[in-house]
């Protein structure tokens, strides 16, 4: 199965934290569209013969999009591309955008999952953080959703901010339980250097939250969300049964995808390639039926061995020996068995059978633990 994402790098405003390919002019958008759908032409012999199981909207903010404009996207890929009956349709969008007539024409073009960036239910941080919804909009955006009929919601949640304590998560938590949605992504805030809060962090104007207070608060969340029926099924992931992110668990199992747009990211296998960072390049570059407006990167088996670690341990799914032994040379197999002792003796690793996964104490140090594990 394969998946297809399209950037939609537009947004009514930059979020401080934000280090994603966007632009707050909309003065391109439709030569922008124009040109994904040329792509879409450029790129059809990327999957041969694969089958779409997912469409992701992504971005920037993709509910900015007019009907119209969301509807040609959809209609040429499913004109040129075997799409699954039943394919997961997800679309990114803010609470603000939600409007009653919006979601009728998402309605109308089959999306039918929602991907809605709360990111907070308090008014300060919100506002902190640049956002361009109220904490009321938080909530109530979500219940309008479920109102005209879209069951399969999930919705972002950032901690770790200057805001954040035990307390006021617990009451965060406890908002997004009582919303009913089914699946809720949830990221720790990062420093990025290229924006307003990376640059207000190196003028000392802002500080970082300490590592152990995040992690009372990731450990917090784990708790809290399964015993209310979530599965932890990524690091930053969580899904009720049958809710599961279709098109992004794909990214950690390894399956093929398609990026459209710019700055979106492709992979078949074997290779890696990323469209340019610049609205106006990859218009023109496009148009030209430049090859330019991207890159490309023949992956090694080493890269490969390394991103399979990586992705696979942040997972329920976990690393799996078999897996290892079938598609990586024996050396590789014999450093990961090598290295990966200490940590099951630690109890920050389990095996059950012949697949590895991380332990809740192994969750809080994934990334460490993967890069240990690298050839």
């Amino acid at each position: 199965m394969s998946g297809i994402y399209i950037h939609i790098p537009f947004c009514k405003q930059a979020c401080h934290y934000c280090d994603f390919h966007f632009s707050t002019s909309l003065q391109n958008k439709g030569l922008l569209v124009n040109s994904i759908l040329s792509e879409i032409d450029l790129r059809l012999n990327y999957l041969p013969n694969k089958k779409i199981e997912s469409i992701y909207f992504g971005g920037g903010t993709p509910s900015l999009l007019s009907e119209k404009e969301t509807f040609l996207i959809l209609e040429k890929i499913y004109k040129l591309y075997n799409v699954s009956k039943d394919a997961e349709i997800t679309l990114e969008c803010n609470p603000d955008d939600l409007t009653d007539e919006k979601l009728k024409e998402l309605k109308r073009l089959e999306v039918n999952r929602l991907s809605i960036g709360l990111q907070s239910f308090d008014e300060e941080e919100l506002i902190w953080m640049n956002r361009a919804h109220t904490a009321k909009e938080s909530e109530s955006s979500v219940k309008r959703a479920q109102d005209r009929g879209f069951e399969n919601i999930t919705i972002d949640l950032i901690y770790g901010s200057k805001f954040s304590n035990l307390a006021n998560w617990k009451k965060t938590l406890n908002k997004a339980i009582a919303l009913d949605v089914k699946h809720i992504s949830s990221y720790n805030l990062t420093i990025e250097e290229k924006t307003k809060l990376g640059h207000d962090f190196k003028l000392k104007k802002e500080v970082a939250i300490d590592d152990e207070k995040s992690s009372e608060l990731f450990l917090e969340m784990i708790n809290r969300l399964e015993k209310n029926n979530f599965i932890h099924y990524e690091i930053s992931n969580f899904g009720q049964e049958g809710f599961f992110s279709l098109h992004n668990s794909n990214y950690w199992k390894g399956e093929h995808y398609l990026g459209l747009g710019p700055s979106a990211h492709s992979f078949d296998g074997q290779s890696r390639q990323w469209n340019v960072s610049n609205n106006n390049i990859y218009i023109k570059r496009i148009s030209e039926k430049n090859e330019s407006y991207f890159e490309k990167e023949i992956l090694t088996e080493k890269e490969r061995f390394n991103e399979y670690v990586l992705t696979s341990l942040r997972t329920i799914w976990g690393i799996d020996l078999n897996y290892l032994s079938a598609n990586f040379n024996t050396e590789f197999v014999k450093h990961y068995l090598n290295q990966i002792e200490k940590y099951i003796k630690q109890e920050t690793v389990v095996i059950n059978d012949t697949t590895y996964t991380l332990t809740e104490k192994g969750k809080l140090f994934a990334d460490k633990i993967a890069s240990e594990l690298f050839v």
